[in-house]
């Protein structure tokens, strides 16, 4: 049985890597005018760079389950960040070399890093929740959204004070380099996956992969996922914009609507899971997706802007719980946590990068506001297919009632 002290550093050592990880995502964003300006390239350029994060981060997610079967949770979580901090340094020094081919080869890295890190960080999440007997998962992914607003603050107070986005994300490199071996020694050696032995030969292994793509439960948690990921990737590309063009408001104005938008996403991913662990899984989400109709309601059809805010702040509860308690039910969900988590993490990824495009293609015929009925519907899908979140028996939830850490 793992010690009381142990399961506390346990905890807060992934805790700490989910902020790495929003550090991490939030590092170069803020320096794109920057980046844009002092390489001469136009936004399309930009873009395909950026699209490289996303190749990167797939591969990451499907890569994921054998480094972990291979190095085991603390040296994998551990090696990926290792992985960023490489990465990091190559995409500073290409911009300090204005090389744009090494560039693009930095962002796939860190995008492969990243990708990895997610589902490792979601399988440890996941164990440390079964040993601690509390849900802690919904915290665990708010320290991702403070980790990438602190980020993204860090890299706008980089650019007021002149230093260029090379120095800033070398140094950043610097920084997650020293956290990763602090982060592995807060992690219990062993593997926390699989319960059963492992496939042996490439077409069992590709089988089992395979297996989990026909996992009914599985495809459940994940329209789950789909939902609330396309609503907050529609949210974080979409709010602002919709603020200012549909609603009147300035564009300092709707940048602030877009602040609370995130702030309203953290809060309740900080409180709740104290609301999971008196009411279970499936109520959460299900109160917190009929919520989000209401929010997205509320801003395609109000008028007054206060009840818009509250549309906004109804939305982020929305999007709030479906992503990290739907990892904690596909790790516990059966044999080879990391496999099972890289399926639904795949369809959330999906819908958060796609789903704003599908927003967009929507718009051009029927204007952005009539086109966030897709979220409204999403919701609806996710409300309906809670129940796949249900908690087996020993997992956190309300059938359990340990003391706390």
């Amino acid at each position: 049985m793992t010690s009381v002290p142990t399961l506390a550093r346990w905890r807060w050592t992934i805790t700490a890597a989910f902020g790495l990880g929003g550090i991490t995502v939030a590092a170069w964003g803020p320096r794109l005018p920057a980046i844009k300006a002092s390489l001469g390239v136009d936004t399309a350029t930009i873009g395909l760079l950026l699209a490289g994060v996303t190749v990167g981060a797939i591969l990451g997610l499907v890569a994921s389950t054998p480094v972990l079967h291979w190095l085991g949770g603390r040296r994998a979580i551990a090696g990926a960040l290792l992985v960023i901090a490489f990465a990091m340094t190559v995409m500073g020094l290409a911009l300090a070399a204005d090389s744009i081919a090494l560039l693009g080869v930095a962002f796939a890295i860190v995008g492969l890093g990243v990708g990895i890190l997610d589902v490792l960080i979601n399988v440890e999440g996941a164990a440390v929740e079964q040993a601690v007997g509390r849900t802690l998962m919904p915290g665990m992914h708010a320290a991702w959204s403070i980790g990438a607003a602190a980020g993204s603050g860090l890299g706008a107070a980089c650019a007021a004070l002149g230093i260029t986005p090379a120095e800033q994300i070398i140094a950043e490199a610097v920084l997650i380099a020293a956290a990763a071996f602090g982060t592995a020694a807060g992690i219990p050696p062993g593997h926390r996956a699989p319960a059963e032995p492992r496939p042996e030969g490439r077409r069992a292994r590709v089988g089992q992969f395979l297996r989990g793509w026909l996992d009914w439960r599985l495809l459940l948690i994940g329209v789950v996922m789909f939902g609330v990921e396309l609503g907050e990737g529609s949210g974080n590309n979409w709010l602002t914009l919709a603020m200012r063009n549909d609603h009147g408001q300035t564009a300092a104005v709707a940048a602030l609507y877009f602040t609370a938008f995130a702030a309203g996403e953290a809060l309740a991913r900080i409180f709740g899971g104290a609301a999971v662990d008196r009411l279970g899984r499936v109520p959460v989400v299900r109160f917190t997706t009929a919520l989000g109709v209401v929010g997205i309601v509320a801003f395609i059809e109000a008028g007054n802007q206060w009840i818009v805010l509250a549309g906004v702040l109804l939305w982020a509860v929305g999007v709030s719980m479906g992503f990290p308690l739907g990892m904690s039910a596909a790790a516990e969900s059966g044999p080879d946590p990391a496999a099972r988590v890289s399926v639904v993490a795949s369809i959330g990824y999906f819908a958060n990068l796609a789903g704003p495009p599908a927003i967009g293609v929507l718009a051009q015929h029927a204007g952005l506001l009539r086109a966030f009925w897709l979220i409204a519907a999403l919701f609806v899908a996710a409300f309906a297919a809670a129940g796949a979140l249900a908690v087996k028996p020993g997992g956190p939830g309300r059938e359990t009632r340990p003391a706390r850490q």
